[in-house]
């Protein structure tokens, strides 16, 4: 141990100040920083770096369709269906009720419309397909559980009943429009005309739900859609009515959104973390190329320890850290325009099994965010997220148990994006993390 202090000492930085300063976390005044007190800067600690994957993630409520495949050259296979019920607000023809006028009704047309909501990830300048599809059971979480999850699946059928070949536009205001089956639209209207179906109950029966599915390797995006602007919309007219006379429609929308989800799957074969192990356990970065990786969509998420910080207690009898600032920069060529890096990272607070227990508060109680710098130099060394952790340093030094917490990293939005990024360990070649703590002895 006194070889540890001996170290630190040396690799101190030292500055003593005759004013009041802001160390961060709160003001250490003139009377702290006395002659006989030292501030002191150590960079030197370990910080140690793995890769987790949560069991799963509830993508239900979400408001947002999330549809579209990609291969990833980092995370692999990305693929992500949705899955949702329907309802009307009425289910009579021309909001009468009438049999006698529903007669001479006719069957024109059934389309789906979604809106986008301005969401993306991958090459949007590549044409995107997908298929819709009839779910063949009901849409019911498990037993004693109210959400569906990214690893959540229903039945559906193998018939496409509406197809669509786009080059995304998400930036847009405008929507896209997918030509639906006319059997499957013929076959709900007469159900509908005959009064086969007259409320949720009996139309849900009929009509579990839909599934919209990504196909084949032609996509290269993942795609937002707004769930409450999006519909499907069935046309109908009146039998030999004029050229002129307006037809009718009936709207069908995602009324419940906790029957809204997006399974978000991932093959991770061939990748460096397609050995990922049970949501329990952790993968170095000793074994993935001295980095860590964090994706939203698919659970997987970084981990930072921190396996040195009770030392910190043998460095004076009374001393504190009043400051730690954590640097973590993306890995080079990681991401680009196609991958874009966000604008911060959601940081959580875990144990050993990787249960999160809480976000990452300071002093105040307030949430801390990984706050990305933008701004470039020559060799992009300033571009990376700043984490202030003086707050949490200090608490895990003064624990009187041998348990330490770690920091689980994930993106904003972690249940309706899939966007990703690579960062490196403190061993990585080009793109360290970089830990300063301020510690007061007095």
């Amino acid at each position: 141990m006194r070889k540890f202090i001996l170290l630190l000492l040396i690799v101190f930085t030292i500055f003593s100040c005759g004013t009041d300063t802001d160390a961060g976390q709160f003001v250490v005044g003139s009377d702290y920083l006395a002659v006989s007190n030292k501030v002191v800067m150590i960079d030197t600690m370990t910080v140690e770096m793995s890769t987790i994957n949560f069991d799963s993630l509830a993508t239900s409520s979400q408001q947002r369709i999330l549809i579209g495949n990609y291969d990833d050259p980092v995370f692999g296979k990305i693929k992500s269906n949705s899955y949702f019920q329907l309802s009307s607000n009425s289910y009579a023809l021309n909001n009468t009720g009438s049999d006698t006028e529903a007669v001479n009704y006719v069957f024109d047309s059934i389309s789906m419309v979604l809106k986008y909501d301005n969401y993306y990830y991958g090459d949007t300048t590549q044409v995107q397909k997908f298929d819709i599809h009839r779910i063949t059971q009901k849409v019911k979480p498990n037993t004693d559980d109210s959400s569906f999850y990214n690893n959540s699946t229903l039945s559906y059928s193998e018939e496409s009943i509406g197809t669509i070949s786009y080059k995304p536009r998400p930036t847009e205001k405008d929507s896209i429009n997918i030509r639906m089956s006319d059997v499957f639209g013929e076959a709900v209207f007469q159900k509908i005309k005959k009064r086969e179906i007259t409320d949720f109950d009996s139309f849900a029966e009929y009509l579990k739900g839909l599934v919209l599915v990504p196909s084949g390797s032609n996509s290269s995006s993942v795609i937002g859609f707004n769930v409450s602007t999006s519909k499907v919309r069935l046309y109908y007219s009146k039998y030999q009515a004029d050229q002129d006379e307006t037809s009718y429609l009936m709207d069908f929308t995602i009324s419940d959104v906790s029957k809204q989800f997006n399974s978000i799957s991932s093959d991770k074969t061939g990748t460096l973390i397609q050995n990922l192990p049970i949501s329990s356990s952790r993968l170095s970065s000793t074994l993935t190329n001295k980095q860590g990786f964090i994706q939203s969509g698919t659970g997987v998420a970084c981990r930072i320890d921190f396996p040195n910080i009770k030392q910190f207690k043998n460095i004076s009898a009374n001393g504190a850290i009043v400051d730690a600032q954590l640097f973590l920069k993306p890995v080079n060529n990681s991401y680009s325009e196609k991958y874009p890096l966000a604008d911060s990272l959601k940081i959580y607070v875990g144990d050993n099994l990787n249960r999160i227990s809480s976000s990452l508060a300071n002093s105040a109680g307030s949430a801390v965010y990984g706050v990305l710098n933008k701004k470039s130099d020559e060799f992009n060394e300033n571009i990376g997220y700043t984490i202030p952790l003086g707050n949490f340093l200090q608490k895990e030094m003064l624990k009187a148990s041998d348990s330490r917490s770690s920091l689980i990293l994930t993106l904003p939005g972690i249940s309706k994006t899939v966007n990703r990024i690579v960062l490196g360990d403190q061993k990585h070649p080009d793109n360290k993390i970089q830990l300063k703590i301020y510690y007061i002895s007095y």
